[in-house]
Protein backbone atom coordinates (compact mmCIF):
# COMPACT_ATOMS: atom_id res chain seq x y z
CA UNK A 1 0.00 0.00 0.00
CA UNK A 2 1.43 3.35 -1.29
CA UNK A 3 -0.09 5.04 1.77
CA UNK A 4 2.03 2.87 4.45
CA UNK A 5 5.38 3.04 2.50
CA UNK A 6 5.33 6.56 2.21
CA UNK A 7 5.24 7.20 6.11
CA UNK A 8 8.33 5.30 5.86
CA UNK A 9 10.52 7.44 3.70
CA UNK A 10 10.94 11.13 2.76
CA UNK A 11 8.68 11.95 -0.17
CA UNK A 12 8.15 14.76 -2.24
CA UNK A 13 4.98 15.40 -3.68
CA UNK A 14 4.54 17.64 -7.60
CA UNK A 15 1.94 19.27 -9.14
CA UNK A 16 1.68 21.89 -11.76
CA UNK A 17 -0.66 24.95 -13.01
CA UNK A 18 -1.00 26.78 -15.68
CA UNK A 19 -1.17 23.88 -18.40
CA UNK A 20 -4.72 25.13 -20.42
CA UNK A 21 -4.10 28.56 -20.04
CA UNK A 22 -3.92 30.15 -23.64
CA UNK A 23 -0.94 33.26 -21.78
CA UNK A 24 1.99 32.77 -19.23
CA UNK A 25 3.72 30.40 -17.55
CA UNK A 26 3.05 26.43 -16.79
CA UNK A 27 4.48 26.66 -13.04
CA UNK A 28 4.97 23.42 -10.96
CA UNK A 29 6.17 23.45 -7.66
CA UNK A 30 7.20 20.04 -5.46
CA UNK A 31 7.77 19.60 -1.51
CA UNK A 32 8.39 17.63 1.08
CA UNK A 33 6.17 17.88 3.68
CA UNK A 34 7.57 16.93 7.56
CA UNK A 35 6.04 13.36 8.73
CA UNK A 36 2.75 13.38 9.82
CA UNK A 37 1.66 17.07 8.82
CA UNK A 38 -1.94 17.36 9.11
CA UNK A 39 -4.12 20.20 7.93
CA UNK A 40 -7.78 20.48 7.91
CA UNK A 41 -8.11 22.86 4.59
CA UNK A 42 -5.57 21.62 2.78
CA UNK A 43 -6.86 20.21 -0.57
CA UNK A 44 -6.63 19.98 -4.29
CA UNK A 45 -6.26 23.77 -5.13
CA UNK A 46 -8.89 23.89 -7.42
CA UNK A 47 -11.53 22.55 -4.68
CA UNK A 48 -10.08 25.46 -2.22
CA UNK A 49 -11.30 29.34 -2.59
CA UNK A 50 -8.34 32.24 -4.01
CA UNK A 51 -8.24 32.97 0.13
CA UNK A 52 -7.82 29.42 1.56
CA UNK A 53 -5.24 28.96 -1.13
CA UNK A 54 -3.42 32.38 0.12
CA UNK A 55 -4.03 31.73 3.88
CA UNK A 56 -2.33 28.35 2.97
CA UNK A 57 0.99 29.45 1.27
CA UNK A 58 2.89 30.64 3.89
CA UNK A 59 1.66 27.80 6.34
CA UNK A 60 3.36 25.55 3.76
CA UNK A 61 6.32 26.88 3.01
CA UNK A 62 6.99 27.47 6.79
CA UNK A 63 6.61 23.90 7.81
CA UNK A 64 7.77 22.16 4.86
CA UNK A 65 10.98 20.60 5.21
CA UNK A 66 11.90 21.99 2.01
CA UNK A 67 10.27 23.31 -1.14
CA UNK A 68 10.69 25.26 -5.02
CA UNK A 69 8.79 26.61 -7.04
CA UNK A 70 9.40 26.89 -10.90
CA UNK A 71 7.65 28.81 -13.82
CA UNK A 72 7.72 27.32 -18.08
CA UNK A 73 7.30 30.49 -19.95
CA UNK A 74 5.76 30.76 -23.09
CA UNK A 75 8.43 30.30 -25.62
CA UNK A 76 9.53 27.24 -24.25
CA UNK A 77 5.79 25.73 -24.58
CA UNK A 78 5.78 26.28 -27.92
CA UNK A 79 9.29 24.72 -28.31
CA UNK A 80 8.67 21.75 -26.61
CA UNK A 81 5.00 21.44 -25.99
CA UNK A 82 3.20 21.67 -23.00
CA UNK A 83 3.08 18.47 -21.92
CA UNK A 84 7.00 18.51 -22.05
CA UNK A 85 7.02 22.07 -20.53
CA UNK A 86 4.97 20.83 -17.47
CA UNK A 87 7.06 18.00 -16.67
CA UNK A 88 10.48 20.24 -17.22
CA UNK A 89 8.88 22.56 -14.36
CA UNK A 90 8.22 19.80 -12.18
CA UNK A 91 11.59 18.58 -12.73
CA UNK A 92 13.20 22.32 -12.13
CA UNK A 93 10.99 22.08 -9.10
CA UNK A 94 12.31 18.91 -7.49
CA UNK A 95 15.81 20.64 -8.90
CA UNK A 96 15.52 23.53 -5.98
CA UNK A 97 14.42 20.97 -2.74
CA UNK A 98 17.65 21.13 -0.29
CA UNK A 99 16.63 17.65 1.02
CA UNK A 100 16.62 14.64 -1.61
CA UNK A 101 13.99 12.89 -1.99
CA UNK A 102 13.62 8.90 -1.54
CA UNK A 103 10.69 9.14 -3.94
CA UNK A 104 8.22 11.15 -5.68
CA UNK A 105 4.58 11.15 -6.43
CA UNK A 106 3.63 12.88 -9.10
CA UNK A 107 -0.63 14.21 -9.89
CA UNK A 108 -1.67 12.98 -13.00
CA UNK A 109 -0.59 10.32 -15.57
CA UNK A 110 2.21 11.65 -17.06
CA UNK A 111 5.84 12.31 -15.71
CA UNK A 112 9.78 11.34 -16.93
CA UNK A 113 12.04 9.77 -14.82
CA UNK A 114 13.91 12.23 -12.61
CA UNK A 115 17.73 10.88 -12.06
CA UNK A 116 17.87 7.88 -9.77
CA UNK A 117 14.38 8.28 -7.82
CA UNK A 118 11.86 5.99 -8.54
CA UNK A 119 8.25 7.93 -8.93
CA UNK A 120 4.36 6.90 -9.25
CA UNK A 121 2.13 9.00 -10.92
CA UNK A 122 -1.40 9.11 -9.55
CA UNK A 123 -4.50 10.41 -11.21
CA UNK A 124 -6.28 12.98 -8.95
CA UNK A 125 -3.48 12.68 -6.67
CA UNK A 126 -4.10 16.34 -5.53
CA UNK A 127 -7.08 15.52 -3.68
CA UNK A 128 -5.84 11.45 -2.08
CA UNK A 129 -2.20 13.26 -0.92
CA UNK A 130 -1.39 15.78 1.05
CA UNK A 131 2.14 16.58 -0.44
CA UNK A 132 0.92 16.80 -4.10
CA UNK A 133 -2.20 18.72 -2.76
CA UNK A 134 0.12 21.36 -0.96
CA UNK A 135 2.29 21.23 -4.40
CA UNK A 136 -0.97 22.00 -5.95
CA UNK A 137 -1.37 25.33 -3.48
CA UNK A 138 1.85 26.63 -4.23
CA UNK A 139 1.78 26.02 -7.74
CA UNK A 140 -1.29 27.97 -8.39
CA UNK A 141 -0.53 30.82 -6.21
CA UNK A 142 2.85 31.52 -7.35
CA UNK A 143 1.28 31.38 -10.81
CA UNK A 144 -1.17 33.38 -10.19
CA UNK A 145 0.54 35.74 -8.36
CA UNK A 146 3.06 35.83 -11.69
CA UNK A 147 -0.47 36.26 -13.61
CA UNK A 148 -1.35 39.13 -11.65
CA UNK A 149 1.79 41.30 -12.05
CA UNK A 150 1.92 40.88 -15.87
CA UNK A 151 -1.78 42.07 -15.62
CA UNK A 152 -0.34 45.97 -15.07
CA UNK A 153 1.55 45.70 -18.13
CA UNK A 154 -1.75 44.10 -20.69
CA UNK A 155 -4.56 45.05 -18.51
CA UNK A 156 -7.03 44.91 -21.19
CA UNK A 157 -6.53 40.84 -21.45
CA UNK A 158 -7.69 41.13 -17.45
CA UNK A 159 -5.58 38.47 -16.22
CA UNK A 160 -6.07 39.58 -12.90
CA UNK A 161 -9.07 37.76 -12.88
CA UNK A 162 -9.04 35.06 -15.66
CA UNK A 163 -5.24 33.92 -14.93
CA UNK A 164 -4.17 33.46 -18.72
CA UNK A 165 -7.37 31.14 -19.14
CA UNK A 166 -9.50 30.77 -22.01
CA UNK A 167 -12.68 32.84 -20.45
CA UNK A 168 -14.89 34.31 -23.31
CA UNK A 169 -13.47 37.99 -22.15
CA UNK A 170 -10.25 36.63 -22.35
CA UNK A 171 -10.81 35.35 -26.11
CA UNK A 172 -12.53 38.76 -26.84
CA UNK A 173 -9.81 40.48 -25.51
CA UNK A 174 -7.43 38.44 -28.30
CA UNK A 175 -10.06 38.82 -31.08
CA UNK A 176 -9.83 42.73 -30.19
CA UNK A 177 -6.48 43.48 -29.59
CA UNK A 178 -3.99 40.23 -31.04
CA UNK A 179 -2.09 38.72 -29.23
CA UNK A 180 1.26 39.42 -26.78
CA UNK A 181 4.45 38.29 -25.96
CA UNK A 182 3.05 36.50 -22.70
CA UNK A 183 0.57 34.30 -25.45
CA UNK A 184 1.43 30.82 -26.26
CA UNK A 185 1.57 30.66 -29.93
CA UNK A 186 1.25 27.03 -30.59
CA UNK A 187 -2.14 27.26 -28.39
CA UNK A 188 -5.71 27.83 -29.95
CA UNK A 189 -6.07 31.44 -29.02
CA UNK A 190 -9.61 31.49 -30.52
CA UNK A 191 -12.21 29.37 -32.10
CA UNK A 192 -12.17 28.72 -35.69
CA UNK A 193 -14.71 31.26 -36.37
CA UNK A 194 -12.92 33.96 -35.69
CA UNK A 195 -9.65 34.86 -37.27
CA UNK A 196 -6.68 35.87 -35.69
CA UNK A 197 -3.83 37.91 -37.49
CA UNK A 198 -0.62 37.08 -36.31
Amino acid sequence: MLKNYLKLINEAGTDEAGRGCLAGPVTAAAIILPKGFKNEILNDSKQLSEKKRELLKPILENTAVCYGVSHIYPNTIDEINILNASILAMHKSIDKLKTKPEFIIVDGNRFNPYKDISYQCIIKGDSKFMSIAAASILAKTYRDAYMEKIHLEFPMYNWKKNKGYPTKEHREAIRKYGITKYHRKSFKQLPDQLKLNI
